[in-house]
């Protein structure tokens, strides 16, 4: 079976440590080409300076991965579906819930394959915390999502603006993970939002959910954090804690602690690739939801200036 030719569209540090590599890894997928107007691409692979060229007069493609900021997403997406090509979603799949939708709805027309890609499901410990957590009463989750945008966004004045989420940008990681192993739904109940004086997003946030059987949750995110970052998970049950940390990384049961080596792009790539093969979508915008609604029914704290 001859590989899907894929190009990358935004050559930034995401795609350089994450998407790159997980291409290289899998045989399912070739890079037929880059696409960036600031970035000069990888060596010995066709480089354009922007999808239309791509399109227009570049190598011919089966699939595009878009690693832009969400808020020019829409567009890429649309033009590549239009030529019906397979279209992966860099986290978050869409700056609106509506463009992501109109999307879903344009690639079942011409039949190619959308993925919303949650990478932080992929995280080693998420499965079997998934598994473990089907069959327990929940009674309360914790969630601390606390890191330094210094460190992990430096001079990115995108993920400011409207659109760009802010804190939300790796708190919906979180998001996504909760979302995923929590046996009910849970929606919203009140939040708080600690937006910069000079920003447009919010710097942090202090949330409230409950699951439909009435357990609370809560939500702690802070771009604020300084020496070690905390991205943990705590899940009280009836048959004791479950404890994902690192990101979901590390699973610590009342039997014990697993560890394993991160494979979250390699498995989104995996993914990708049946997704494809079976000619299916995978379109979940759940966590993206939930992250609506924060900024619907949050109220907003106006806190010191924020400069990078």
């Amino acid at each position: 079976m001859d590989p899907i030719r894929i190009a990358v569209v935004g050559v930034g540090k995401i795609a350089r440590d994450q998407h790159l590599p997980a291409i290289a890894g899998n045989r399912a997928f070739s890079l037929a080409a880059t696409v960036s107007p600031h970035d000069p691409g990888v060596p010995e692979v066709p480089h354009l300076e922007s999808l239309e060229q791509l399109l227009e007069d570049g190598p011919a493609v089966d699939a595009v991965a878009l690693c832009t900021p969400p808020q020019v997403r829409y567009g890429l997406a649309a033009m590549a579906l239009k030529r019906g090509i397979h279209v992966f979603l860099e986290k978050p799949p869409g700056a609106t819930l509506a463009e992501v939708a109109a999307l879903e709805s344009r690639a079942d027309k011409v039949g190619a394959t959308l993925f919303a890609a949650w990478h932080s499901r992929f995280a080693a410990g998420v499965a079997p915390a998934r598994a473990w957590l089907a069959e327990r009463r929940i009674e309360r989750v914790e969630i601390t999502w606390r890191e330094d945008v210094r460190v992990w966004h430096p001079g990115q004045a995108w993920i400011w603006e409207p659109g760009g989420l802010g804190v939300f940008d790796p708190g919906i990681n979180a998001l996504s993970i909760v979302t995923h192993i929590l046996p009910r739904p849970f929606f919203l109940k009140t939040a708080t939002l600690e937006i910069p004086a000079n920003r447009a997003a919010p710097i942090a946030a202090d949330m409230h959910f409950c699951d439909t059987g009435g357990a609370a949750i809560h939500m702690d995110l802070d771009w604020r954090q300084t020496g070690p970052q905390s991205w943990d998970i705590i899940v009280e049950t009836d048959a004791g804690t479950l404890k994902l940390s690192n990101g979901g990384a590390v699973l610590s049961l009342p039997s014990g602690t697993e560890h394993a080596e991160d494979h979250e792009y390699p498995g989104l790539y995996a993914r990708f690739a049946t997704l494809i093969r079976s000619g299916r979508s995978d379109v979940d915008v759940d966590p993206l939801r939930l992250v609506a609604d924060a900024f619907l029914r949050g109220k907003r704290a106006t806190t010191e200036a924020f400069i990078d």
